[in-house]
């Protein structure tokens, strides 16, 4: 079983959590659970910055063993005690996405909700480098991510383009799709949701 990960959190993430965030609706971004209903999360299923836990538990719902990580400790408690009074059963573990390899596992499914565009391109690409690792060849993995500022709407700090989108996965990856999506949020500047790319990709085996 793998251990707490060693990496240096960029911030005290739990700082996040003492009220709730914008993004923690209390149940899953609706994206991801048209995915759901569709019966495109399969297998075992890594949630990635799973915060309260909701995609994670949303995947156990479907009878799936799903794995959370996070590195706010506030957060994790609070995903464990959903599952407790949901009757799920769940693992949620403190671990930094930098290091997705020292989980020792591999996956079948990924799902990552508003992780990706937070990152640094020096910690995205040492996440990319780990999600190879971890997500077995023809894995699918998942990502909502906020898009650029669009015409009409307040800018989105951090957004990607879908251009840079794409350019991040080459090598290694197949962008099935690139569709725009709404995040659904608390927000009293956004009401109606923030502007976000849904993002559905293949593991492409290694050559040979």
């Amino acid at each position: 079983m793998a251990g707490p990960s060693t990496h240096r959190p960029p911030r005290d993430l739990d700082d996040l959590y003492t009220s709730p965030p914008p993004w923690d609706i209390g149940r899953p971004q609706p994206a991801f659970a048209a995915l759901a209903e569709a019966g495109a999360i399969d297998g075992r299923v890594l949630d990635v910055g799973c915060g309260t836990g909701e995609h994670t538990l949303m995947a156990a719902a479907l009878g799936l063993d799903a794995t959370g990580i996070d590195l706010a400790t506030g957060a994790l408690e609070a995903a464990r005690e959903k599952a407790r009074r949901r009757s799920l059963t769940a693992r949620f573990l403190r671990h930094d996405l930098r290091g997705l390899p020292e989980l020792g596992e591999t996956f079948d499914t990924v799902l990552d909700s508003l992780v990706f565009h937070a990152l640094t391109d020096a910690d995205r690409a040492a996440y990319l480098a780990g999600l190879r690792t971890v997500l077995r060849p023809a894995g699918r993995a998942f990502l909502l991510c906020y898009g650029d500022r669009r015409p009409g709407e307040r800018e989105v700090p951090h957004g990607l383009g879908r251009d840079r989108i794409r350019a991040s996965f080459t090598s290694g990856w197949r962008v099935d799709s690139l569709q725009s999506a709404v995040s659904d949020s608390t927000s009293p500047l956004h009401p109606d949701g923030i502007a976000a790319w849904l993002v559905a990709l293949t593991r492409v085996a290694d050559e040979r």
